[in-house]
């Protein structure tokens, strides 16, 4: 490791030889092998970009230049050149350092990118703020052909080609024909198309420095010839595309051949207008169990080096949240032909591959557009079919507009399968699915449910498929609770929750995941001569009014429990019904997560930081109970700030 160690940032990478490069970047790739095995992590994509980070940093004054990674999951090498290489072994543990670019993480982090496509509206933000300030240095926006299927790139392209080209503005287009899944759509499929660049460029010269030898009709034709060259070019080669956005379009060249990158990169830094430049990579490079399964080791768990292998999950252990919504859907798809399946470039991320395979002219794979994928899938409703749309929580939110104005408002029968809501741990804040409850609350017409279990979320989506309206079935990341499954699916009434533990002392009101949290605590309880009722309200809204209002004029102490934030969520339902109802009681505390973004960490940790566990519910009844009999507080243990 003699390079990699020497480099503490980009000024010490500019001290080593070129010719010493490739040794750098296979040590660099050796390290992110080396500590992804141990962490998990985004391996494949960060592995397809090493020579683009070397050639980035060995060419241009980071931080003077800014470099902004889109999305952040491909920077690992990135991380490693620019200070981190000591502590890039904690990469996505709990107070260690983010698997995305932060703003406050490094100087040398130009950006946040933990969502897709936003990296060349914020370089333009940032070229103009410069010119502004009358400060003279280069803005680098570094975006996958997976990003590059989302309309807000071509929103700033448009806006960078027109009105802004006196900005130095550079982006780099990192195409591997791949984001997560195989990439979809006509502009995939143009950003695919090869040519021989060698041949071509031979060609061209070698004609047209015949034609220039020729009296003046030979320079007449050679002007000629070239404006066809041009023509013909725009309609073989991605550069049409671009260069129709007013950006000089450069490439494709090869992402992985250091000495090219390097020069191209020299030569496109004098220029000072919106630059282009295609680079073509493989996912996965140098390891080779990456390179022929580049879809498993996007975001992989631990795993064996050698053989490529994670650890195989124990004999009888449950499946995950994603792989039952995955096969129900299967079999409601079976037997309703107007089901539809539609995801945003994440079918194997939301457990839709089994229905794509059997069902491939009912499944759609929009790419990464979400808001585009919601209006389809409006479209589709008004037809008659029931398209349910599955998207990680965290992404959906990048398509409120959508859902309020062209699902909500005519209350079409769209289905939000909202995967990984909850805490989704090591991906950390811009992926944790913590606003879902709140912001979907807000919309009339809109129905929303939670399972306790993998049972729940059978009888959930068929409830979902048959309701004439919006609804929303929300689902945490990870493995099920492991219970039996009915024979046979049976829908639930909408709105109506189910008391699963009785007791006169204090009542627990859980959504979702935190009922089997609530039931651990109460059973804690009984230990303490504390009688607990527990209901799983599998609404949030609509409640059950009759059940939560008996509870509350019965039972003197009240808690709610949810894996979202307090503000406006299951929590604020409650009290706000309360409210309304002008039901009198004695106390209500929520639990939930506080106001604050919430940091990566494994999701046990963060439980238990943020009061998500069956010991913080116990100490907060305790201490309820307590206060009737004038010894309050009894116990502080456990009792987070994010209570109220």
């Amino acid at each position: 490791m003699d390079l990699l160690d020497k480099i503490n940032s980009p000024q010490d990478l500019k001290k080593i030889e070129r010719s010493k490069l490739p040794q750098l970047a296979h040590e660099i790739r050796r390290t992110i092998v080396e500590v992804v095995s141990k962490t998990g992590g985004h391996l494949a994509s960060s592995l397809g970009a090493v020579e683009l980070a070397i050639a980035i940093h060995y060419v241009f004054d980071s931080p003077r230049d800014k470099v902004i990674w889109d999305v952040g999951h491909q920077a690992y090498a990135h991380k490693l050149l620019t200070g981190r290489r000591d502590a890039f072994h904690t990469l996505r543990q709990h107070g260690g350092i983010s698997g995305f670019t932060k703003l406050n993480e490094s100087r040398y982090d130009a950006f946040t990118t933990g969502h897709s496509s936003t990296s060349i509206s914020a370089g333009l933000g940032i070229a103009c703020a410069k010119k502004l300030k009358q400060e003279r240095s280069k803005v680098i926006a570094v975006i996958g052909d997976g990003s590059m299927t989302a309309g807000l790139a071509y929103e700033a392209m448009n806006q960078a080609g027109d009105t802004h080209k006196d900005k130095d503005l550079i982006v780099i287009l990192n195409d591997n024909d791949m984001s997560i899944s195989k990439n979809v759509g006509a502009i995939s499929s143009l950003l695919s198309r090869t040519f021989s660049t060698g041949k071509l460029q031979a060609w061209k010269k070698e004609f047209g420095e015949f034609l220039k030898s020729l009296p003046k009709i030979g320079n007449n034709v050679y002007q000629l010839a070239k404006r066809s060259e041009d023509s013909f070019k725009a309609f073989v080669t991605p550069g049409m595309l671009f260069e129709a956005f007013n950006f000089d379009y450069f490439g494709p060249i090869d992402g992985h051949n250091l000495s090219h990158l390097i020069s191209i990169l020299y030569n496109i830094k004098q220029l000072e207008e919106p630059v282009l430049l295609h680079v073509t990579t493989t996912k996965g490079k140098g390891y080779r169990q990456a390179e022929q399964n580049p879809t498993y080791f996007h975001g992989v768990g631990c795993f064996d080096i050698a053989t490529g292998t994670c650890k195989p999950r124990p004999a009888g252990s449950a499946p995950s949240y994603t792989e039952i919504f995955g096969r129900t859907m299967v079999e409601l798809g079976s037997r309703d032909r107007r089901i539809i399946a539609v995801t945003a470039a994440m079918p194997e991320g939301t457990g839709l591959t089994g229905f794509a395979e059997k069902f491939p002219e009912r499944f759609f794979d929009v790419g990464i557009a979400e808001q585009h994928g919601v209006t389809f899938a409006a479209g589709m409703a008004t037809e008659g079919f029931k398209p349910v749309v599955a998207i990680y929580s965290t992404f959906l939110q990048r398509a409120y507009d959508q859902i309020i104005h062209d699902v909500c408002i005519e209350r079409l029968p769209v289905v939000f399968a909202i995967d990984r809501g909850g805490l989704v741990g090591e991906d950390g804040p811009t992926h944790h699915g913590q606003f879902d409850l709140s912001y979907l609350r807000a919309l009339p017409n809109m129905v929303i449910m939670a399972p306790r279990d993998e049972n729940e979320l059978r009888r959930m989506l068929l409830t979902a498929v048959e309701y004439d309206g919006p609804i929303a079935l929300r689902y945490p990341r990870g493995k099920a609770e492991g219970v039996p499954l009915d024979d046979e699916i049976r829908p639930l009434p909408i709105g109506k929750g189910k008391v699963l533990t009785r007791g006169a002392d204090v009542v627990i009101f859980a959504i979702g995941n935190m009922v089997s949290v609530a039931v651990a605590a109460a059973e804690q309880l009984k230990h303490e001569a504390i009688e607990a009722t527990v209901v799983d309200c599998r609404f949030v809204k609509p409640l059950d009014h009759e059940l939560i209002i008996k509870l509350a004029e019965t039972i003197p102490n009240l808690i709610t429990v949810e894996e979202n934030v307090l503000q406006g969520g299951f929590g604020s339902a409650i009290l706000e019904l309360l409210a309304d109802r002008q039901v009198q009681y004695s106390r209500l505390k929520r639990i939930g997560l506080p106001d604050t973004f919430v940091e990566h960490g494994s999701q046990p940790v963060l439980r238990s930081k943020y009061g998500l566990t069956a010991e913080s519910i116990t100490s907060a009844a305790i201490n309820m109970v307590a206060s009737d009999k004038g010894s309050y507080p009894l116990r502080m243990a456990g009792i987070s700030s994010h209570t109220s």
